[in-house]
């Protein structure tokens, strides 16, 4: 598997059979791993406006407003009135929203354990490596077209 194109097939796999290993654990526990990304930024940087939300997650602002009508109705965010802009919400995590995130970290954690625990801690060094390396060159090449594409409307959806 040397060629580039194979390389990255073969990356997207394994991305994907992570995800969804990582997802079924979660989900043992009442959060997917889509949903979970919104509980977690949350619960990380505290209560935010939905446009805030879906730039720090790059999602479509439409695409954060239903997923957080449906964390709202399970009860695990709230909206409350942004006290600076009447117009406006603030998504708040609530404690059944923190109870669910970390029940959901143990079974996610063993599952990823399970899988790169397989790795020698040299192997795990030289993935890092390769990993910051890939990761630099994607975010200089989206630097590169953002700034040769003019503004759009985001439309991506959770992923």
């Amino acid at each position: 598997m040397n060629d580039t194109v194979e390389l990255a097939h073969g990356m997207f796999k394994l991305y994907h059979q992570v995800s969804r290993l990582v997802n079924e654990a979660m989900m043992d526990e009442g959060v997917s791993l889509a949903r979970s990304k919104f509980l977690f930024l949350l619960s990380c940087e505290g209560p935010q406006r939905s446009t805030d939300i879906a730039a720090t997650l790059g999602f479509a602002p439409r695409t954060v407003t239903e997923a957080i009508d449906g964390l709202e109705r399970d009860k695990l965010v709230v909206r409350e009135p942004d006290p600076k802009d009447r117009r406006a919400k603030i998504v708040s995590i609530t404690e059944t929203g923190r109870a669910v995130i970390n029940a959901a970290l143990e079974p996610k954690e063993k599952v990823v354990k399970a899988i790169f625990d397989i790795l020698e801690d040299g192997q795990k060094t030289q993935l890092a490596e390769i990993l910051e390396c890939l990761s630099t060159r994607t975010l200089e090449l989206q630097r590169e077209r953002d700034e040769a594409t003019p503004d759009l409307p985001e439309t991506r959806a959770i992923g």
